[in-house]
């Protein structure tokens, strides 16, 4: 089934020109955003990191804005991602975890006209569009044309969460067809995906360069996630900097020197970001093109590392698969040289289910119904008086051992835990102003914001088929 046109200003003036109307005025701008897998808030010198460099990224930074209380959409991966793409947040998105809760069975997005993208919409609108990288799509399954029909005008990648859990992939996937790798062997190999996600961006912009249309870029980035790998050239000039201890394998990888490569996987990120801008230089793009750059959901436990070991997560409290703050508040920097003011923060509270409406307001088209996220394009223009607030944010989790929520309105911050059993399970109210560490559980002593907070989080969840918070 066609969805309806979402045609905006760009193509609506393009047509007046071309029957002979007004020229069209100056054509919306380039959109690029980069998503980091498992990239905690502390993990970038801008804030806060100490024991290692991220120069591009704090450059990044130096050039535009920085969100200083930004959340993902979820504690782990493909919900978060479904939230960016779709502006929904968890509790009314349709994909809202890694697994289907209640049995076996792929998550993934559904055809058009179900789960529309903001890829989709900016195509309409007249966009270019491509993802490359790790498809935020689908978990398990083997539609290799999921991204295309998706609204991608191009893709190259994973196209299942499982297989970008490994870094030398045997195959990838271009616009449906086969990319075979024969030296790799998805723990090892000739061909590590980083550089050939860097590739592929960097020869899609050539050929942006050459035309007069503007373009929607979602890079998702697969590091620092586990397994724990890194080139060589950035891994080996850090060994003998940390006390290592090194992790035997398992689900991930054996590593002799977890801290280490941690490091110089968040170096390689940075220096990914740094060749995407300075190519968007090399070829004129830079004025007229939006670069934003985020994390799916906190630093990991895994694979020999814990984000306690480089401070990823900052002073925050826990790390991904968490709701507390370590698992849901990660970087947004955001650079639009002579558009964005520089050297800019913001406390401005936002989720990554504001991107997509951002994204369409930045191409100059109408908001959407049905989206939960709030355009902060007011605040990258320096008009913050004129940008609108969240009344609350809220988050659904169904990782083990119980389902649960939370709830961010004002300064109050509510979870839920056991959100299913009968009854449900503790709950932890913390005052972050007060206390934004999350220490001090002061649920006992304001039962009425508790009640309030609830009532939020039923009036925000809609169940589906696989995943609802009715008690069994």
């Amino acid at each position: 089934m066609k969805i309806p046109s979402l045609a905006g200003p760009f193509v609506a003036l393009a047509a007046a020109a071309t029957a002979g109307g007004a020229p069209p005025a100056a054509r919306p701008p380039n959109i690029i955003m980069i998503l980091a897998d498992d990239l905690g808030y502390g993990d970038l010198g801008v804030l806060g990191q100490k024991n290692f460099e991220t120069p591009r990224l704090d450059r990044m930074a130096a050039e535009g804005i920085v969100f200083q209380r930004h959340y993902s959409g979820a504690a782990v991966c493909a919900p978060s991602r479904a939230t960016m793409l779709t502006g929904q947040h968890t509790g009314h998105v349709w994909q809202r975890g890694n697994h289907r809760p209640n049995g076996p069975g792929d998550m993934a997005f559904r055809r058009d006209p179900e789960d529309i993208t903001v890829a989709r919409r900016l195509k309409d609108a007249g966009y270019h569009t491509a993802m490359i990288g790790k498809s935020a799509l689908s978990v398990q399954g083997q539609d290799a044309t999921l991204a295309n029909d998706k609204g991608f005008d191009h893709f190259f990648g994973y196209i299942t969460h499982a297989a970008a859990h490994r870094y030398f992939p045997r195959r990838l996937y271009r616009n449906g067809q086969a990319v075979d790798f024969p030296g790799n062997q998805e723990n090892r190999g000739t061909d590590f995906s980083g550089d050939l996600f860097l590739r592929e961006t960097l020869d899609y912009l050539d050929g942006r360069a050459r035309e007069r249309k503007p373009f929607f870029l979602h890079v998702a980035l697969q590091q620092p996630h586990a397994d724990l790998v890194a080139p060589a050239g950035l891994r080996d000039p850090l060994l003998g900097r940390f006390d290592e201890k090194p992790y035997a394998g398992g689900g991930y990888t054996a590593q002799t020197h977890p801290k280490a490569t941690y490091a110089a996987m968040v170096q390689s990120v940075d220096q990914s970001v740094g060749r995407i801008l300075d190519k968007l230089a090399e070829l004129g793009l830079d004025e007229n093109t939006v670069v934003l750059f985020s994390s799916d959901n906190g630093s990991h436990r895994e694979g020999g590392y814990h984000f306690d070991m480089h401070g990823s997560n900052g002073s925050l409290r826990g790390g991904k698969r968490d709701l507390y703050e370590g698992g849901i508040r990660v970087p947004l920097i955001a650079r639009w040289p002579g558009h964005i003011p520089p050297g800019r923060r913001t406390d401005h509270v936002a989720a990554l289910w504001d991107f997509a409406p951002t994204a369409l307001d930045l191409a100059g088209l109408p908001p959407v119904s049905g989206m939960d996220g709030l355009s902060y394009a007011p605040i990258l223009a320096g008009r913050d008086g004129a940008q609108k607030e969240h009344d609350f944010l809220y988050w659904e989790g169904y990782e083990p051992p119980a389902p649960k929520w939370a709830v961010l309105s004002g300064k109050w911050k509510g979870i839920q835990f056991d959100a299913r059993s009968t009854p449900p399970g503790p709950f932890e109210l913390y005052d972050l102003e007060a206390d934004p560490h999350e220490t001090r559980n002061v649920a006992d002593a304001h039962p009425d914001v508790v009640e309030r907070l609830k009532k939020t989080a039923a009036a925000a969840h809609s169940p589906t088929e696989f995943f609802s918070m009715a008690p069994r």
